[in-house]
């Protein structure tokens, strides 16, 4: 009997042991994951990113098709990037980069509403420090787990590297078309000169395409398109550049 009542108490134990770790376990793998991206961080304050998360996701989509496709991507220093280009993506994407502290509160809540209103995820109200979070680590697939994710890593951009620092990784690393990332790929791919050189309508045109890069790769004389560059011009100049 002492026997049966000692293996039916161990027996206990043993299940409870488990189903702690069935519930701690992956509360640690979460912390583990945060770690990780918190550590790549602070690697990318001082070191450039060679690819992102983005990068090789489209480059497995163009090698389905095309087993030796490559990607057109080169880094060029924070200077050498027209400030054109910088207010322009500024105005475009983010008016308030210089100020929030990595989410755009006040845009999220309209991305929201205008969410529950179609009654799907159809845009994020996402910063620019936002979506350097979601270049460098996430998918692009849209959802509010993914979101959250996107925002945790966003506050640990912010709190780790200057708002300089954090534009300058984003535009060498944005998508522009396919298989284009980067100001400097994208200035030669869609006008044959440099980022440095970028003119300010030509600027205009790149960070409005950034939403969806590849459809206006395709499209690039839509109507929309051409009517969007010519707002953002108009918006440049009030750009506040970290």
């Amino acid at each position: 009997m002492s026997k049966g009542g000692k293996g039916g108490k161990g027996g206990k134990a043993g299940g409870r042991r488990w189903i702690k770790w069935l519930l701690l376990g992956p509360l640690l793998i979460v912390v583990l994951v945060q770690l990780y991206f918190f550590l790549m961080i602070c690697w990318w304050v001082w070191f450039n990113p060679s690819s992102t998360s983005m990068m090789n996701e489209q480059l497995a989509l163009m090698r389905a098709k095309n087993p030796k496709a490559v990607l057109q991507q080169q880094w060029v220093p924070y200077e050498r990037i027209s400030e054109n280009l910088k207010r322009a993506v500024i105005a475009s994407e983010d008016a308030n980069f210089s100020e929030h502290d990595g989410v755009d509160w006040e845009a999220l809540q309209k991305a929201y509403e205008r969410n529950n209103r179609r009654h799907k995820v159809v845009g994020g109200g996402s910063t620019i420090t936002q979506q350097l979070a979601k270049n460098l680590f996430l998918s692009g697939s849209r959802s509010y787990l993914r979101k959250g994710q996107e925002m945790i890593i966003a506050f640990m951009l912010e709190t780790v590297m200057s708002k300089q620092r954090i534009l300058e990784i984003y535009l060498n690393v944005a998508e522009f078309g396919r298989g284009i990332f980067g100001a400097e790929a994208a200035s030669r791919y869609y006008y044959r000169t440099s980022a440095a050189k970028l003119g300010v309508a030509q600027a205009a045109k790149l960070a409005v395409m950034l939403p969806n890069p590849r459809y206006y790769d395709r499209h690039r004389s839509s109507s929309y398109l051409a009517r969007r560059t010519t707002l953002i011009v108009n918006r440049m100049s009030s750009a506040e550049l970290p």
